[in-house]
C-alpha cells in the first residue's frame, strides 16, 4: 500500500484533493489445495485507489479485481458432498439403475463415474425414476457443475461508505454502504477477437469460460443510545448480481449465502434458502439477497454483556438459469420466504476485542409446511450456537 496515487497521478489528482489521504494498494495472491477436497489452485490481483473526504466518506475503486480458479480434482464430488451423494443412492435403491453402477454394498461407485453414468440414465429418460426424483437429480447436476467449474474473473467496483461514527466508543451513529461492481466487459472483448468457445458455446480464454455479470449491494446500519450502556442496533441488506453475455449464473465466490454467526443466527452457515427449497444441498448459495437484523445490547456487570437479537433474512436467485419456483424470487409475493430468527447471546468484553455466544431459534422457517411455519422449531433441540469474535454488525 503506497501512500499516494500511482499511474495517471496528474488525471487523478485532479479530481481527488490531496488532504483526501489518497492511497494505491496493489495485491497479489496464490492459494493452492490439496487435500481430500476437488483441490484448487486460486489466483489473484487487485490494483485499487482509495481516498476519504471530510474522513466521513470514504470510496475504494478497484482498477481490477483478477481471480482465477482451476478445480484440480472434480472427480472428488461426491466425496465432499456426501449429502447429494446419499440423495443419489436413495433415488438409485428406487430406479431401475444399472448393476455396473453399483458396489457390493449397494451403493452408487464414485472412483470410475458411476454416479455421472446414473445421472445422465436419469436425465435422458434411461430409467423408471418419477418426477420428484428426476427433479431432484437435476438439481444435483446443475449443483455439481457450478460447483467444479473453473472460473475467470476480471471484475471492477467501486464501493463508498459514508459514517458519521466520531469513534469506537461512538454508541450512536450510522454507516451507508453501497458497491457497484460490473466484471467481464473487457476480457469479451479480447475474447471475441480469437473466437474461441467451449462446448457450451460460452467464449473463453486459457480454455476457460469468463463470467460476466453486474453486481449491486447496498448495507445501513445505525446505533441507538440508549443510556446506561444500552444499544439497540439495526441493519438492512440488500444485494444481487445480475449475470449476462457469457454467463448464465454467478461464480460461487462471488455469490450469496445466508445463515451463521454475522448473518440469520438461527441457521448455519450455508443452511438457509434458496426461497423455501429448505437448504437441501451441501452449499445453498444464490445470487441474490435481503437481510434485516436488530439487536438489544445491555451491560450486566462490569465487562459481561448480553443482547436479544431477530435476524430476517434469505437468498433467491433471479434472472439467472435457475427455474425452481422454491428457488427463485418472484416480486413481492417471495418476500412470504423471508426466514425469521431470534435469540439472545452472552457478551464478554476484553476492551480490544469481543467473545460472543448467541443462541438462535428458528422463529419462521419458510421451508416448513403452511401450518409449521411459525414458532415449531423454538426449542433447545433445534438451537444453532454460533461463536464470533466482535459484534456480527
Amino acid at each position: 500500500t503506497i501512500p499516494r496515487f500511482l499511474f495517471f497521478p496528474n488525471i487523478i489528482d485532479k479530481l481527488v484533493d490531496r488532504t483526501s489521504f489518497p492511497n494505491t494498494t496493489l495485491s497479489v495472491g496464490f492459494f493452492n489445495q490439496q487435500n481430500i477436497g476437488l483441490d484448487k489452485q486460486n489466483l489473484t490481483g487487485i490494483y485499487n485507489y482509495s481516498w476519504s473526504y471530510k474522513r466521513r466518506n470514504t470510496i475504494s475503486f478497484d482498477v481490477f479485481n483478477l481471480q482465477f480458479v482451476r478445480n484440480m480434482n472434480p472427480g472428488n464430488y461426491f466425496k465432499v458432498y456426501r449429502s447429494s451423494y446419499n440423495t443419489l443412492n436413495v433415488i438409485a435403491d428406487r430406479t431401475n439403475v444399472n448393476p455396473d453402477y453399483l458396489d457390493e454394498n449397494g451403493n452408487l461407485i464414485i472412483e470410475n463415474g458411476s454416479t455421472d453414468a446414473f445421472i445422465q440414465d436419469v436425465l435422458n429418460g434411461n430409467t423408471n425414476a418419477n418426477e420428484q426424483d428426476t427433479r431432484s437429480v437435476l438439481s444435483i447436476d446443475e449443483r455439481k457443475d457450478r460447483l467444479t467449474e473453473n472460473n475467470l474473473i476480471l471484475a471492477s467496483n467501486v464501493v463508498y461508505t459514508y459514517s458519521n461514527r466520531f469513534n469506537l466508543k461512538d454508541q450512536d451513529f450510522f454507516t451507508f454502504r453501497t458497491k457497484v461492481e460490473s466484471a467481464g466487459n473487457i476480457l469479451n472483448a479480447i475474447a471475441k477477437s480469437s473466437s474461441k468457445t467451449n462446448s457450451n458455446g460460452k467464449h473463453t480464454i486459457l480454455d476457460v469460460a469468463y463470467s460476466q455479470y453486474i453486481k449491486g449491494e447496498v448495507d445501513f446500519i445505525k446505533y441507538f443510545d440508549l443510556g446506561n450502556k444500552n444499544v439497540l442496533a439495526v441493519r438492512a441488506f440488500g444485494g444481487i448480481a445480475i449475470p449476462y453475455g457469457n454467463s448464465d449464473n454467478i461464480p460461487f465466490s462471488r455469490s450469496y449465502f445466508a445463515g451463521g454467526s454475522n448473518d440469520n443466527r438461527a441457521w448455519q452457515s450455508y443452511r438457509l434458502g434458496p426461497g423455501r427449497s429448505g437448504g437441501a444441498l451441501d452449499f445453498n448459495e444464490a445470487n441474490m439477497k435481503l437481510a434485516f437484523n436488530a439487536e438489544y445490547r445491555f451491560n450486566v456487570s462490569g465487562p459481561w454483556n448480553m443482547a436479544l437479537f431477530a435476524d430476517a433474512g434469505n437468498i433467491w436467485n433471479a434472472l439467472d438459469n435457475i427455474t425452481d419456483e422454491e428457488m427463485t424470487f418472484n416480486g413481492l409475493k417471495s418476500l412470504k420466504d423471508l426466514a425469521l430468527g431470534t435469540g439472545l447471546g452472552i457478551r464478554y468484553d476484553f476492551s480490544f476485542f469481543v467473545v460472543r455466544l448467541d443462541l438462535g431459534f428458528k422463529t419462521y422457517n419458510p421451508a416448513n409446511e403452511a401450518n409449521r411455519k411459525w414458532f415449531k422449531e423454538w426449542n433447545l433441540s433445534k438451537t444453532v450456537l454460533n461463536v464470533g469474535i466482535n459484534y456480527p454488525f
